[in-house]
This record gives C-alpha cells, sequence and structure tokens, in this order.
C-alpha cells in the first residue's frame, strides 16, 4: 500500500465490564494490512455498572489510539454507533460489539474486498462456511434468518446474515447516510439504506462465539419486532443523503425516461471522445458512454466518483476522475484532447461561470463542441435552486455571450424541458421545497412519452437551456 490508511474501530458498550478490557485489547492486538493504522472509537450508553471507567483505564495506556465518547443516558446499541460514526476519521471503519462474540483477528479478511476497491460495504456472516462458531439457540437463528429473509426481499439483495455484528464500510459513505435508529433496528436500516444507495455490498464468512441469555446476550424478542418495524419503515421512504443536493440527483435517478430525453437531445452533437463534467451518480453516463472511444466521467463528490468507479470499472474506454470545473489545474493534463465536453446542470454552481467555460474550452480541440445545460429564468429562482446550490438562472442572451467570451460561440440553444417550469415555481416559490421528491419524479417519468411530444408547442418558456458551442 503506498500511503497509510487508518481503521476506525467503532465499539457501541453497555453493562460489558466483564470483556471490555480484554475486548480493547484484542482490538488493539489483532493484524491489520500493511500501512494501515487503527483509531479506536468506544461509545459508552450510559453503562450502570464498572464499563465506562474500565474503557477509560484502557484508553489511557494507550492515548493516541483509544478515544472513549460517554451518552450520559442510555440510547441504544443503534445511537451509540451513530455517534461512533459521526466520529470516525478513518478512510474505513467496522462495527465491534464490546463482548467476545466476535474475534478482532478477522479484520483482515473484513477489509480485503474493500482494500480491493471491489466493494463499499462488508457483512461478516455466521453461517456461511468456515472456521468454527458455538452451536446456540435454534429459534434465535430462525428469527435471524425471517428478518435476514424479509430484509432481503425489501432491500432485494442476498444476504446470509443481516443481523451480524461485523460490517465494515467506505468511512465517508456511511457518514453520507443519515441512522435514525437508536437500538438494534440500525442493522435493517443500514442494509436497506446502502441497498437504495446502490453500494456494493460483499459477504464473507466469519467465525463466531456467541453468548447465551444467561451469559449477557441483549437482543429478545422485541428486538426482532421493532426490526421488522423498521424493515418495512425503511423500505418506503428514501431517506438516505443527508443534503439534498444528492437527494435531487437521487430522485432523478428514479427518471430513465426522462433522462434518455435529455440524452437523446444532446446525442448528434456528442463525439467519440467525451468529458462528461459533473457526472454525478451517472444518470446521464449510461446513456452516453456506449460507442464512445474515450469517456472521462468527472465529479467533486468523493461519494459520487466511487459509485461512478463502481458501476463503471468493467468498460475500458471510461475514465473517471475528480475534477472541480471553478479551478483551470484539474484540466491541465486534457488539454485539447477532447472534441466533446458535456456540461449539464453544473455551470450554474460555479460563482466564476467564465472561468468554468474557460477551463472547457481549454479542453476542447479545434472544433470541438461545449454542450452546456443551464436553468433557464431567473424569474422562477427559489427555495429548489438555493437548496442545489444554484448561483444564477440563466436568459439566452446571457449563456450566448458568456459562451462567445469564452471562444465557445453557440451555435445552437435548445430550449429543453417546458413542461415542468410551472412545476418547478410552485415548488421553489410557493411551496417553499428543498428537494424533488422520487415518487413525484417517477410519475413525471411515466409520461415523458406525452411531454416529449407536446413540449415544443407549449406556450411558455422552457425549463433548461442547453447551449452547443464551438471552439473556434
Amino acid at each position: 500500500m503506498s500511503q497509510t490508511l487508518r481503521l476506525s474501530i467503532l465499539i457501541p458498550l453497555y453493562n460489558e465490564e466483564e470483556f471490555i478490557a480484554s475486548l480493547l485489547r484484542r482490538v488493539m492486538a489483532a493484524p491489520l494490512p500493511d500501512g494501515m493504522e487503527r483509531e479506536i472509537i468506544v461509545v459508552d450508553d450510559g453503562s450502570k455498572d464498572g464499563s465506562l471507567e474500565i474503557a477509560e483505564e484502557v484508553a489511557q495506556e494507550h492515548p493516541e489510539t483509544i478515544r472513549v465518547i460517554r451518552h450520559k443516558v442510555n440510547q441504544g446499541k443503534g445511537a451509540a454507533v451513530r455517534t461512533a460514526i459521526e466520529n470516525a476519521t478513518g478512510e474505513y471503519c467496522i462495527i465491534q460489539d464490546a463482548d467476545l462474540e466476535y474475534d478482532p483477528k478477522e479484520y483482515p479478511r473484513m477489509l480485503k474486498p474493500l482494500l480491493e476497491g471491489v466493494a463499499d460495504a462488508v457483512y461478516g456472516s455466521r453461517f456461511m462456511i468456515v472456521g468454527e462458531r458455538r452451536v446456540l439457540y435454534f429459534w434465535h437463528s430462525v428469527g435471524n434468518r425471517i428478518l435476514t429473509t424479509l430484509c432481503n426481499m425489501f432491500a432485494d439483495v442476498n444476504l446470509t446474515d443481516m443481523e451480524t455484528c461485523y460490517k465494515a464500510f467506505r468511512t465517508s459513505l456511511i457518514q453520507s447516510i443519515p441512522i435514525r435508529s437508536n437500538r438494534f433496528g440500525i442493522e435493517p436500516e443500514i442494509t436497506i439504506k446502502l441497498s437504495q444507495r446502490h453500494a456494493r455490498i460483499y459477504e464473507t464468512p466469519i467465525s463466531y462465539y456467541g453468548r447465551t441469555y444467561e451469559e449477557g446476550k441483549k437482543i429478545g424478542s422485541k428486538d426482532a419486532v421493532a426490526a421488522l418495524y423498521i424493515i418495512l419503515k425503511t423500505r418506503f421512504t428514501r431517506d438516505i443523503y443527508k443534503s439534498s443536493g444528492p437527494e435531487t440527483l437521487d430522485a432523478l435517478a428514479a427518471a430513465p425516461r426522462f433522462n434518455r430525453w435529455m440524452a437523446e437531445t444532446i446525442q448528434p452533437y456528442v463525439g467519440d471522445s467525451v468529458m462528461e463534467i459533473g457526472a454525478g451518480i451517472g444518470n446521464l453516463t449510461r446513456f452516453l458512454i456506449p460507442r464512445r472511444k474515450r469517456y472521462v466521467a468527472t465529479d467533486i463528490d468523493p461519494e459520487h466518483l466511487a459509485h461512478l468507479s463502481g458501476r463503471y470499472h468493467h468498460r475500458p474506454n471510461v475514465e473517471i476522475c475528480f475534477t472541480d470545473l471553478a479551478k483551470a489545474a484539474c484540466f491541465e493534463k486534457f488539454s485539447l484532447q477532447m472534441d466533446s465536453v458535456v456540461c449539464l446542470n453544473v455551470l450554474e454552481h460555479i460563482e466564476d461561470d467564465m472561468a468554468g467555460l474557460r477551463n472547457i474550452h481549454s479542453v476542447l480541440r479545434p472544433g470541438g463542441r461545449a454542450i452546456i445545460l443551464v436553468p433557464h429564468g431567473q424569474e422562477i429562482f427559489g427555495t429548489l435552486d438555493k437548496a442545489l446550490g444554484h448561483y444564477r438562472r440563466y436568459s439566452e442572451l446571457e449563456l450566448r455571450e458568456k459562451m462567445e467570451r469564452a471562444g465557445l460561440p453557440a451555435s445552437t440553444v435548445i430550449r429543453f424541458n417546458r413542461i415542468s417550469r410551472p412545476a418547478w415555481y410552485v415548488s421553489g416559490r410557493i411551496l417553499k421545497r428543498t428537494a424533488l421528491g422520487v415518487r413525484q419524479m417517477r410519475w413525471f417519468d411515466r409520461f415523458v412519452w406525452l411531454w416529449r411530444r407536446i413540449d415544443s408547442k407549449l406556450p411558455w418558456r422552457s425549463t433548461s437551456l442547453i447551449g452547443i458551442g464551438v471552439r473556434e
């Protein structure tokens, strides 16, 4: 490994004074891949025994590695894990229960798919055959399998052990997902939300040394009922982003017909060597990639880049890279290499949009085309625009003038998507909404066949403008 990586080990703690010291020493001694360091975050969830004091004593022996955070009142495992995730600083994190049911020696096995870049999350399965496990309660295992099966049905995955403690993640991904469950419902909630985020989930077999109820096992039938409620609740909501910008991209992902309409509108102007600026989660990318000799999909968001890398890693003609439209340095290595630049719904996010247009100009060959889609009409600028980080909406004259000044005179300006302008005005100016809804976009998408036929005939202005500029 060329750089030092950090693993954040997240330990929710509640009334485990018998085990916590031994567990922490095992975690400190656990093997890690070469070049990886560890941080241990213990969140004491209002323990009533000596767990907190013991954890703090061990932490004093390793102040550079172990942090102890205290909840004054017991809230539940989910709340403790949530606090630990919020405080994690490593590139990867893993949940480690404070008992001795799971062996920290399994860390390399859990981390392998993450480090190889093929997974976003890894579950350690107690039911995949490997190593050894303690034989325990039949009905407990039946309940586990029922919950796993139901979660699989609603998340559309095929896990063997959804309820496992051992879950490892890319930290930036799990930190971007809102976690609401305070108790054991965190397990299905995370699983369904990872699926809704299209995360790549892997399983790996682990050993398991379960406890009996007499030995202190805490999960029971009430927690199983609560988990069932969380499965149903999470499945029928779309609470998967902490901010409204990515939430809107997710809503647009639920409108494939609309995305195809947009892609087919610009398709005649797209060449063989393409840079897409602000590819997001690939809503347009998937329609534009086929038959291109070279396709460079870029974004500024690390989570979007990780998603794109996982989605298109099998395509040899695709490159994924970080690019900030406002920074010229990001474009230097692509100077004069592209015959097309696709920049859809990005320019309005740049305060100095002229600098962004000049950067687009720098990567185009002479005669290359810049395809710029921007929101149309400052008069409908509202809360949706503000939530999305828009600095402005454009008039056709402003777009033409700025493209001309950047050396990209617009040979064509397409007035695109009139049909949604009234809804945008109502949502952003009257209802003061801050995000597009998935259900709203799905209903809109069902009738795209009709919108495409009538759009050019509607008497009001369009929601977007598409400028086709040619580098001289």
